[in-house]
């Protein structure tokens, strides 16, 4: 018999013992005049004369973290919303069965407990415990205290596990509790109202990806998983909602990564009578506020770096700009305009650029519009460490954005990048229902090519746009990155409660790959 199955049958027998003295085995509730923290923050500070004198009657529950018997009496720490009190049960306080009951209680367990305050010889902040309830059995074991739980994958798989022995992991989603309210009252304010869109949408559109299908039995129908919510957002500007934001799950069907996850959340905003310039100033607005509430400060530390939210420190390049910005020596000269104004000029930078960093995929099949996208990722993306806005962007891997007026092949877009990664994406919407429907031709080209990837047709859409949508700029922020930045997680699972994972194998599968291994040595 494994150790888990031996430990729950012994803690399966307390709970029989528990129930035998009257105690409920699951109680309904437990009614508390305190939480933990209340205590914690309210009499921390007051001496042991002060909490004498007062004689503070307390009811508060816990999960039992820490226990030990002394003979007739014994200590125990509950924990609650991540911060842990001790509490003192002597057998003469609690009763005969109050304190069998404190005998049968095992790491884990939740308890609650009516009684008052005091400081312990040592002067720690103590419930002298008058009653004694029990709530609930841990049946399995909690990790090992002196070395948690760091097996990452386990971590992640049970999450509930995580949040009970690595206080830390809890202060990182209050963290990203506290960015998305931040983003909720700074658009609040500034009057755009939230919404909600379809997550299921007859075609996937609003984004570059790969879609996850779905089927409506009742309709029959195919259906697929939002990519993202931006030409249903667009549609409502169109109808008079001038200013609107989403705050919305998203689905691709894409590989995983540190920065990659197949659900991840989004926050996009979109704003009538204003173009890319005017959203790009209120979402680098919006970051450093969030940065500001998270951290109590505009600076955050990831890895190795200090990253300063601050708006002040913030660099601005065009995507060609950053080309030239971070063109490494040994590939010749800095990319001038000329060199980007052409599919020969574009190859020939690829060229010099393999030559000392052959680590760029080039197909000359491809626009070069895409190619110097793939050039800028290549060259530029890993050293945007500080908060850096990179605009204009080729107009083939843009097919929402309007296009500038004086060079029809790139448009009116940007993004943000911090800590090495994209965290924003914004542009001028395109809001010409012709021009539209030439971008989505050009996209199904791409897709007749075999980018899986490239935005399909959807008419309805273009329809909206013949009604007239505004001049407009939209934005959408990666939730998941900007709280890996403001909490120091190096990989997106870290800021995800529930990243999905591979299948968990089974012990069988575990003995099949061993002997595989064995058998290869």
């Amino acid at each position: 018999m494994a150790l888990d199955e031996k430990i729950l049958q012994l803690r399966q027998e307390k709970l029989k013992q528990i129930e035998a003295l009257g105690q409920p085995a699951y109680p309904s509730a437990f009614h508390f005049t305190h939480t933990i923290p209340q205590i914690l923050d309210g009499f921390g500070a007051q001496s042991a004369e002060e909490l004498d004198a007062a004689r503070t009657e307390v009811r508060v529950a816990g999960r039992v973290m820490a226990i030990r018997l002394m003979g007739k009496a014994g200590f125990a720490h509950l924990q609650q919303e991540g911060r842990r009190l001790q509490i003192y049960v002597k057998k003469d306080a609690v009763g005969e069965k109050g304190f069998e009951l404190y005998r049968l209680l095992d790491l884990g367990d939740h308890v609650g407990v009516r009684g008052y305050l005091f400081r312990t010889r040592t002067g720690e902040l103590t419930v002298h415990v008058e009653e004694l309830t029990f709530l609930v059995k841990d049946l399995l074991p909690l990790p090992e205290k002196w070395h948690g739980l760091t097996d990452v994958e386990l971590r992640y798989r049970q999450r509930y596990l995580d949040l009970i022995m690595n206080p830390e992991v809890r202060e990182v989603f209050l963290k990203r509790s506290r960015l998305v309210q931040e983003a909720r009252r700074y658009l609040d304010e500034r009057g755009f109202i939230e919404v909600e869109t379809p997550m299921m949408q007859p075609i996937a559109g609003g984004a570059v990806a790969k879609p996850f299908v779905t089927h409506h039995n009742a309709l029959d129908m195919d259906l697929y998983l939002r990519i993202a919510p931006e030409l249903y957002l667009k549609r409502l500007v169109t109808g008079g909602l001038d200013r609107v934001y989403e705050i919305n799950r998203n689905f691709r069907n894409e590989g995983l990564g540190w920065r990659w996850n197949p659900e991840f959340t989004m926050l996009e905003a979109y704003q009538a009578y204003t173009d890319f310039r005017g959203i790009m100033e209120l979402t680098e607005g919006l970051i450093e506020s969030a940065a500001r509430v998270v951290n109590g400060s505009a600076k955050a530390r990831f890895g190795d770096h200090e990253i300063d939210f601050d708006r002040s420190q913030w660099r601005r390049f065009s995507m060609r700009e950053a080309i030239a910005q971070y063109w490494p020596e040994a590939a010749g000269p800095k990319p001038q305009t000329g060199d980007f104004s052409s599919a020969e000029a574009v190859a020939a930078l690829v060229r010099r650029f393999n030559a000392v960093h052959p680590h760029m995929a080039y197909d000359p099949a491809e626009p070069p519009g895409k190619t110097i996208a793939n050039l800028f990722e290549a060259v530029a993306e890993e050293h945007l460490y500080q908060p850096t806005t990179i605009y204009e962007f080729p107009a083939v891997v843009s097919p929402l954005s309007k296009n500038k007026p004086d060079e029809p092949d790139w448009v009116e877009r940007f993004e943000i990048f911090a800590g090495g990664m994209e965290i924003a994406n914004g542009f001028s919407e395109l809001n010409d229902p012709e021009e539209q429907r030439r971008r989505f031709e050009q996209q199904l080209r791409e897709r007749e090519r075999g980018d899986e990837e490239a935005h399909q047709m959807d008419e309805d859409y273009i329809r909206a746009l013949s009604f007239g949508l505004p001049p407009t700029g939209g934005v959408g922020i990666g939730i998941d990155r900007l709280a890996m930045l403001l909490t120091n997680s190096p990989t997106i699972r870290d800021v995800i409660l529930f990243p999905l994972l591979r299948p968990e194998r089974g012990p069988a599968e575990e003995e099949e790959t061993a002997a595989e291994s064995s058998r290869s040595a």
